[in-house]
């Protein structure tokens, strides 16, 4: 197992005791997301606390983190504690659920990478089970609870697999949540998108803004697209 840490121009953090190990889900959708006038932000589902650490760099908002896995959660104060931001950062062992029942505070932005394999076999390990199947949290959850906390100008940003984004838009849509702008990802020129990132709100726009993200060339190089967007948080972009 790689214990090193993932080094970031702005903070470093341990992913290997999470769930969910840093990855390109994660840092796009922590750099994606539109951050004007957020104060507060709740991470659901934060795992190593990569995204809140992500949009702290990016902003002055205080950020709550929240994850079913007490050994996520461990992670993410270790990371958060030895951040330049700790002051801003809290994380919690909480299941969404239950936070809900109890949460007295009221968001401006609420950001996920959720549970997605649904209907596939169930892994072996209980933690990743919880993690990325929807036993623990499902889609319906997930929106009507950001329905509940979210401000009335609050977004909800998520990131989804493809194949589920109309799914997780329509269920957005029987929550009174709806599609702001998304970005679809492809992982090399001439491939089909893989993942979607997507903003809602309670307000129903007349129009979608939608933009594109392609990670490789067809030779397995990074696009410059790429490099452009990732320049500013990693310490040097590799080739491949």
């Amino acid at each position: 197992m790689d214990t090193r840490p993932f080094s970031f121009k702005a903070f470093s953090l341990f992913h290997h005791r999470s769930t969910m190990k840093v990855g390109s889900d994660a840092i796009l959708l922590g750099i994606w997301t539109k951050l004007v006038n957020v104060k507060n932000v709740l991470d659901v589902g934060c795992g190593s606390g990569i995204i809140s650490l992500l949009i702290a760099s990016r902003s002055s908002a205080k950020i709550d983190a929240i994850d079913i896995d007490d050994h996520s959660v461990a992670e993410s104060i270790e990371n958060f504690s030895k951040s330049p931001f700790s002051a801003r950062l809290k994380a919690e062992n909480i299941d969404f659920k239950n936070f809900i029942s109890v949460s007295e505070q009221n968001y401006d932005l609420i950001v996920s990478n959720p549970p997605f394999f649904t209907n596939d076999l169930l892994s072996p390990e209980i933690r990743k089970t919880k993690a990325r199947h929807s036993v623990s949290l499902n889609y319906n959850e997930l929106c009507a609870g950001s329905k509940k906390l979210l401000k009335e100008n609050g977004r909800l940003s998520v990131v989804i697999p493809y194949f589920k984004h109309e799914e997780f838009i329509n269920v957005d849509r029987e929550n009174s949540l709806y599609l702001n702008r998304k970005l679809l990802i492809f992982p090399k020129r001439g491939s089909s998108p893989n993942r979607v990132n997507m903003e809602f709100s309670k307000t129903n726009m007349s129009g979608i803004v939608t933009e594109y993200f392609i990670i490789r060339e067809e030779n397995n190089n990074f696009t410059a697209q790429y490099h452009e967007w990732l320049n500013d948080y990693y310490l040097s972009i590799p080739k491949h």
